[in-house]
């Protein structure tokens, strides 16, 4: 049994995530999800009780994987049928608590939304970002962005404090959800999709008659966009990306293309005058910057 506990350890490793230090057989346990911090929990995973084998995933991201302790000795028929039923039932407890979580989270962010104040026009965050106001509310003194669905359900919230550090509210649904910034239409001609939320305050300042949605990271974009052009399948829908040129493989133009190709959608990046300071990344930066420098 020890021996299978490491290599399923290593196996979960091996597809990028650090698992739990004590793996405890028969039971289902949650860790941080791919690339998330300490205290996230889309992680999850399921050593059998027996040791022939495991499942584990990732609801953030929609990973899923078996695995199996002898995979150098094929199984029997018998065998792998009491595998896959193993794994069956695991997901599906794991995926009725990660429900449930969420649904929690959801009636969190309701209670927290409702009690809210509407936020001051010259929070430091607005005014460092030269953003307006854009119905974000205030609690515990960090502007509160809802994060809908496209059935307009709030299912979570954002925070921003002062400083400009982000947190959500744990346990709540991000993957294909958003924070909506500009009005949506029944019918709009042009949708945006960005990463962040003061990104999409400024596109939405400047494109007045598009509905701008902020996906809140790169790693959501494409999430949003497919389930944007299946919700506006004649708009025009625009995918405007972050371009962190310092970080390696630029992740936030790299899942950009990615989310314009799988939603059949236009591509834009920020476009650096000469001058422009190499840590500038999102459309955000580049007007902040243009306002300052006076062009």
């Amino acid at each position: 049994m020890s021996d299978a506990y490491y290599r399923f350890q290593d196996a979960i490793r091996a597809a990028g995530f650090e698992p739990p230090r004590v793996v405890s057989p028969g039971k289902i346990l949650r860790f941080p999800g791919k690339d998330k911090r300490p205290g996230n929990r889309a992680g999850w995973c399921l050593l059998f009780s027996d040791g022939a084998g495991g499942c584990f995933g990732d609801w953030s991201t929609g990973i899923y994987r078996t695995w199996q302790a002898k995979p150098d000795r094929p199984f029997s028929q018998a065998e792998r049928t009491a595998l896959d039923r193993q794994a069956a039932t695991a997901r599906q407890l794991s995926e009725a608590e990660h429900k449930a979580r969420q649904e929690a989270a959801s009636k969190r962010a309701a209670a927290i939304w409702n009690a809210a104040i509407p936020a001051p026009g010259n929070h430091p965050y607005l005014v460092r970002k030269r953003i307006q106001l854009h119905d974000a509310k205030l609690h515990a003194g960090a502007l509160t962005l809802p994060i809908l669905d496209f059935k307009s359900r709030l299912l979570s919230l954002q925070f921003i404090a002062n400083d400009g550090g982000k947190l959500l509210l744990s346990g709540g649904c991000k993957r294909g959800c958003f924070i909506p910034i500009a009005s949506e239409t029944a019918d709009p001609a042009r949708v945006i999709i960005c990463e962040g939320w003061a990104t999409g305050c400024t596109l939405a300042e400047s494109e007045t008659l598009a509905v701008v949605l902020a996906a809140i990271d790169a790693g959501n974009l494409e999430a949003v966009a497919v389930s944007a052009r299946l919700h506006w399948p004649t708009a025009e829908i625009v995918i405007a990306g972050d371009d962190d040129r310092l970080t390696k493989g630029n992740p936030g133009a790299t899942k950009a293309h990615h989310a314009a190709i799988a939603a059949g959608a236009l591509l834009a990046l920020p476009q650096w005058p000469a001058g422009a300071p190499e840590t500038l990344t999102d459309f955000n930066d580049l007007a902040v910057w243009l306002a300052g420098s006076g062009s």
